[in-house]
């Protein structure tokens, strides 16, 4: 099992990898007290050799890796590529490109919804994979023999996994599918998101615009302060505790104080001070200046019986073209169809449309039906 701790040993691999057609690839990661992902370990693999580069290792410098996850002649096939994209993304200062998910690929060849990689290896080439090391501590030093080899497992198997996914997607016909699915994962907004903007990711239930504007504004505070302490979220203000200062809006520390969670040390501490003053930022906006949520284009209730006779349709297009439900359209998407023939949603555009969105609008509108027949719902043109 070859790890490799030392820059030259990397220098020499990566430029090996840089000559093949694709490299698998994996990481193992720590991220429970830190903002951002801790990097612990990179795998590779081609068909001769699978390595582990040890990006803890003294004194290692990962510019070559770098270099070969920038190279646009080598495919980069993941599994579930998403936390992989994130670290790599702030390790390069950019995407890495061109890249294969086989998570992906597993849902358009039929696996189901975010089908796991020990699955997909079971079904596949027939292997059963030990996943006991799965939550170690990939950050302490020495890293035994089982976890190396568990680690490099997720990049030996990756390659017939990735190769039979290809030819029966190739054979049905589903490249530009997973084309337009990975390029989704493109978007730097994913990995680097705005300050200004997450407080959109929080559930909120109010629209009030001076709780929205005071919203915004501790929510961009404790992103901002995350970062730069590189602590987790909520290590500085967990989610109810922002809804609760937007909620009351304290501009004093005696105010702060008679909130849940602080007591007048924290109040009138620096942590305390800085609240206080991106609260009265937000409260100083003027209204027309305060954030808003996104308008509902139809704020007419979906029929209930339309919506369950879709989630049939769905189901059963589904199982019949073996691909994920989910990636055809999700609950909001079939509301919407529902309410409109014209809806803005992807399941009325390109494949998605040919596969179940147009069927939908038709059963709308009673152009066709739903029998049963041999025990199974089957679509009836009338």
């Amino acid at each position: 099992m070859t790890v490799i701790t030392d820059t030259a040993a990397l220098s020499a691999v990566c430029a090996e990898f840089a000559t093949e057609d694709f490299v698998t690839i994996d990481t193992e990661f720590m991220r429970e007290k830190t903002y951002y992902p801790q990097l612990c370990l990179v795998q590779l693999g081609n068909d001769e050799k699978a390595v582990a580069i040890d990006t803890l290792a003294d004194g290692l410098d990962l510019a070559p890796l770098i270099e070969l996850l920038k190279n646009k002649n080598v495919l980069k096939v993941f599994h579930a590529a998403r936390q992989d994209l994130e670290i790599f993304y702030h390790l390069c200062g950019e995407l890495p490109a061109p890249i294969f998910d086989t998570q992906v690929a597993g849902m358009i060849c039929g696996f189901g919804d975010s089908v796991s990689y020990d699955k997909l290896v079971q079904s596949l080439t027939g292997i059963h994979l030990d996943k006991s090391s799965r939550f170690a501590d990939w950050s302490h030093r020495p890293l035994s023999e089982k976890q190396i080899g568990y680690a490099l497992a997720d990049v030996i198997h990756l390659r017939p996994v990735y190769r039979a996914l290809v030819t029966s997607i190739e054979e049905s016909g589903r490249m530009d599918w997973i084309a337009d699915e990975v390029a989704k994962m493109a978007d730097p907004a994913i990995y680097d998101p705005d300050p200004e903007t997450v407080w959109q990711r929080l559930k909120v239930r109010s629209g009030k615009p001076k709780f929205l504007a005071v919203l915004q504004q501790i929510a961009a505070f404790r992103e901002r302060e995350a970062r730069q302490r590189d602590v987790p979220r909520n290590r500085i203000l967990r989610d109810d505790v922002l809804m609760d200062i937007a909620a009351h809006a304290p501009s004093t520390p005696e105010e702060l104080a008679r909130t849940r969670t602080f007591n007048a040390q924290v109040a009138n501490g620096r942590l305390g001070q800085e609240i206080i003053k991106v609260v009265n930022k937000g409260l100083a906006l003027p209204k027309e200046a305060c954030p808003r949520l996104p308008a509902k284009d139809d704020k007419r209730e979906a029929p209930g019986p339309i919506v369950e006779l879709l989630k049939v349709l769905l189901k059963i297009r589904s199982d019949e073209e073996k691909v994920a439900a989910r990636l055809i359209a999700n609950a909001a998407d079939i509301e919407a169809i529902a309410l409109d023939d014209d809806a803005d949603v992807p399941a009325l555009k390109g494949w998605r449309r040919d596969l179940f969105g147009a069927d939908a609008v038709n059963l709308k509108h009673g152009r066709i039906g739903l029998t049963a027949e041999a025990g199974k719902i089957k679509l009836m043109r009338l």
